[in-house]
């Protein structure tokens, strides 16, 4: 047999094995159309118990497939939120799923309408590799509550934690409930062709465009949740040691490779000198060395790795001045030390594409309607964070600018929020979800009007022209 030939055969069998999986959760989900609270509730405790009970292993595969990744890091930025979001969803769950009652107006009277939330059936979420147990989760968390079968696509750059979901998924949940799907890219566009009631994608805004062209075969509504280059602008006047502590925190967590981290920083040109100080003091009092740190977590491989490489020889050539935090040979392997970029423009792909790493260009502005300008001439992001203490420029930024979220004086928490939406604009992405967004998102809020026996709509019956419909018309079209 020929490789392509073989190739063409090992993509038939994952589809097939795609197809039956996703037959067998429309069959399941079609046996049990409107799962109870309390059954919910229990799908809920179980994902809850199990991430509980295997922290230790989850904790273990993660750094494993990144190579070196802080155990701390996968605690808190992982399995906390996890966690924390299950036990929000429910607590809320019974309330979310109560039919909220709307009002009918005096033209249709006699009746009533209400909203009920219903399951859509078979979601699908594809699951990128930065956060591979918390992106997975967080969906699956959604999802169940809203009553729905999921099947989870892991990432291919994550084979360990991957592999150790699915087996964990399994000792808990039937495989027509929850299904866990792993495999290269090809299993993803089979996965993604699949004629799923919601499709969620988290990852990169090139690759969005090719999952949303995928679903809309079947019509399939998608929430997407991409990225972009996510400012930080900071203030006249706010203390530097403040702005580049949060800064760093939120740069450096993952070493970068977060859909939310600063992807670059607006200072005023005043202050520009003076924040690099701060931002490599703050760095290194969270690191004091990167090379061997088990605090400092690694490139997730050698392609993202000479990626990133290729965008500092590419800003460097341009013109670029790098500003080392540590000395050069803190970099070793996948181990990239955080640097500084100086001198950027617009040309530089440091400036065109998301990062995804631990480098920082930095861009000196004079008043904050510039720095306002210089955001929104470029595409909307996923997170705008704005450092300043005065309340009337703050909300002069959340005014004057477009992201998917925001927070002032911080970076990255806004994910956390249980009770906020979660969620891009544009390019950045569609859609939103955690808490009740997402139970809303995987939900069909139905509209229901029910009327009894009388019926005051045989006034408007044919045939027209009666004196009695001239007096509706008259009484209501006004």
């Amino acid at each position: 047999m020929s490789a392509e030939a073989a190739y063409l055969s090992h993509t038939a069998e994952h589809s097939v094995a795609l197809e039956t999986l996703f037959n067998a959760q429309r069959q399941a989900f079609t046996a049990n159309p409107m799962p109870p609270a309390a059954q919910r509730r229990q799908w809920l405790k179980s994902l809850r118990d199990l991430l509980l009970s295997e922290q230790q292993a989850l904790i273990k595969a993660v750094c494993q497939d990144f190579g070196q990744r802080s155990a701390d890091e996968t605690l808190v930025a992982e399995l906390l939120p996890s966690v924390q979001g299950i036990h929000y969803a429910s607590r809320h769950l019974k309330g979310w799923m109560k039919a909220s009652r709307r009002k009918v107006g005096l033209a249709f009277q006699p009746a009533s309408a209400k909203v009920v939330y219903q399951p859509l059936g078979v979601v699908g979420v594809i699951v990128p590799w930065n956060y591979p147990l918390f992106l997975a989760i967080g969906p699956l968390v959604g999802a169940l509550s809203a009553g729905n079968r999921v099947m989870l696509k892991l990432s291919e750059s994550t084979p360990a934690t991957g592999q150790l979901l699915k087996q964990l998924l399994a000792k808990v949940f039937p495989e027509d409930l929850v299904g866990v799907v792993l495999g290269e890219a090809d299993t993803g566009i089979a996965f993604s062709r699949l004629p799923f009631d919601h499709l969620l994608f988290t990852g990169a805004t090139s690759i969005g465009s090719q999952v949303m062209r995928a679903a809309a075969e079947h019509l399939t509504p998608v929430t997407l949740e991409l990225g972009g280059k996510s400012p930080a602008i900071i203030s006249a006047d706010v203390p530097l040691k403040h702005a580049a502590e949060r800064i760093a925190f939120g740069k450096c967590l993952n070493a970068g490779q977060t859909c939310v981290a600063p992807d670059y920083v607006l200072v005023p040109h005043d202050r520009l000198d003076d924040f690099v100080a701060a931002y490599q003091q703050a760095v290194r009092g969270f690191y004091p060395t990167v090379l061997n740190n088990p605090d400092y977590t690694w490139i997730i491989n050698d392609r993202q790795l000479a990626r990133l490489k290729r965008y500092l020889d590419d800003a460097t050539a341009k013109g670029a001045r790098t500003v080392d935090v540590y000395p050069p040979q803190q970099s070793q392997g996948r181990c990239l030390a955080p640097q500084l970029l100086l001198d950027v423009s617009d040309d530089m792909t440091v400036m065109e594409d998301e990062i995804f790493g631990p480098l920082l260009p930095v861009v000196p502005y004079g008043t904050l309607d510039e720095a306002f300008a210089y955001v929104n001439q470029r595409p909307r992001p996923l997170a705008l964070y704005y450092f300043g203490y005065d309340k009337a420029e703050q909300q002069r930024v959340l005014e004057h600018t477009h992201s998917g979220g925001a927070c002032i004086n911080d970076t990255l928490l806004h994910v956390a929020q249980d009770d906020m939406p979660f969620g891009g604009v544009g390019p950045s992405g569609m859609g939103h979800y955690h808490g009740h967004e997402g139970f809303l998102t995987f939900s069909k809020a139905k509209g229901v009007l029910t009327k009894q026996r009388f019926n005051a709509a045989r006034l408007i019956y044919p045939p027209y022209g009666t004196a009695l419909q001239k007096w509706v018309h008259r009484l209501f079209i006004r």
